[in-house]
């Protein structure tokens, strides 16, 4: 099974049990504390979540797989250049595993296309396979099998690649044997907690959604609070900081699979280019990508709040400004007011939501 899962692209296996019973108070906290945000799916399953013989009866064990996604043209050294990249005002920072295709569509067809392989060998069986698509305890069982362990930030980290990789789950009726568990290698080591611009982390392995980038930019659907917008500084889709930050990913690994190549829109963008598409442009641009999900008013809220932090860290410059900084924003004030001169969107409650989130932007500039 694991020549298979090679030849398709999976960098690691491993056999869960479905027991995940101790692993139902730590969820049921997060749940009551309300960490999950509007992330209202997360709680509509009950404990389902930690039962895969209930999400999927006659479950008796979990296959789980990962797959990195660091592509490959990115060269060493590439945490500095995130790093380089957060700290140039003008340009947008899209999180690193959206700049290709989108993992779900990858990993759900090579999944399956794994099953069919096991299925030619032992005969048909019961399995369904999920990527972060359902009510999945995924790191728990990618812990339980060996394939890593939950790292303070609650991402899987891996001893062999760091935190860069996708998981994927197949739901099987065959009796496995189990894989090892991996014990955890954190130590005393804070750096992603430390670091996390927003202090989502409240502590070791609890993040408040609420709080996270990620959940503002990608899954929070209306207005983002005005107390957490100039802390998202320009990252407009998802956050990498405790990833960037973390020891373990200098053994970051590389794709195998080109789906996960930067597409060149995404390469070097600044907040101009991507402001001005229009929604045919995102939708052309984005197509096949996870970006494309959150449509295109949010997509545009994100960018003016990049351009308000913007706007923000020049007007509070101690020094005259560059001419480049001086042209740049030029072109964000420029850009916003063309946003709020052009015609409406279809959707009255979007457009008022992009309306607010660029005037609150233009504000910026003399806050």
């Amino acid at each position: 099974m694991r020549e298979w899962a090679t030849e398709l692209g999976f960098s690691q296996i491993g056999v869960a049990d479905v027991d995940l019973s101790s692993a139902e108070p730590a969820l049921l906290s997060w749940l009551d504390q309300g960490f999950h945000g509007e992330m209202h799916y997360m709680a509509s399953h009950g404990l389902k979540r930690a039962r895969p013989a209930e999400l999927v009866p006659g479950t008796v064990r979990v296959i789980t797989a990962r797959m990195d996604y660091l592509p490959d043209s990115v060269p060493e050294g590439w945490q500095a250049i995130e790093w380089q990249r957060l700290g140039q005002p003008q340009a947008a920072a899209v999180s690193v595993y959206a700049r290709g295709r989108d993992y779900h569509k990858v990993l759900r067809n090579r999944l399956q296309k794994l099953a069919d392989r096991i299925a030619q060998a032992v005969g048909p069986f019961g399995h369904r396979v999920f990527t972060d698509s359902a009510p999945v305890l995924e790191v728990e069982l990618a812990s339980r099998s060996g394939v890593g362990w939950r790292g303070k930030h609650t991402l899987l980290l891996s001893r062999q690649a760091g935190s860069t990789f996708f998981l994927g789950e197949i739901f099987v009726d065959l009796n496995l044997p189990l894989t090892e568990p991996e014990s955890a290698h954190c130590g005393s080591c804070r750096a992603c907690i430390d670091v996390c611009p927003t202090q989502a982390i409240v502590a070791d392995g609890v993040v408040d959604a609420r709080r996270c980038i990620s959940y503002l930019t990608i899954e929070l659907a209306g207005p983002i609070p005005v107390a957490m917008r100039p802390l998202i500084g320009n990252r407009i889709y998802g956050c990498d900081d405790c990833q960037l930050t973390c020891p373990w990913n200098k053994f970051a690994s590389r794709a195998v699979v080109p789906d996960f190549d930067v597409r060149p829109a995404l390469a070097q963008p600044s907040l101009v280019q991507l402001f001005a598409w229009d929604e045919a442009t995102f939708l052309r641009l984005t197509e096949g990508s996870a970006i494309r999900r959150i449509g295109f008013a949010r997509w545009q809220r994100n960018i003016a709040v990049a351009m308000g932090n913007a706007l923000a860290t020049w007007r509070d410059q101690r020094r005259p400004l560059s001419d480049v900084d001086e042209a740049h924003r030029a072109a964000i004030l420029s850009a916003l007011g063309a946003w709020q001169a052009q015609p409406p969107f279809s959707d009255a409650t979007e457009q008022a939501m992009v309306n607010e989130h660029v005037a609150w932007a233009v504000a910026q500039l003399s806050r």
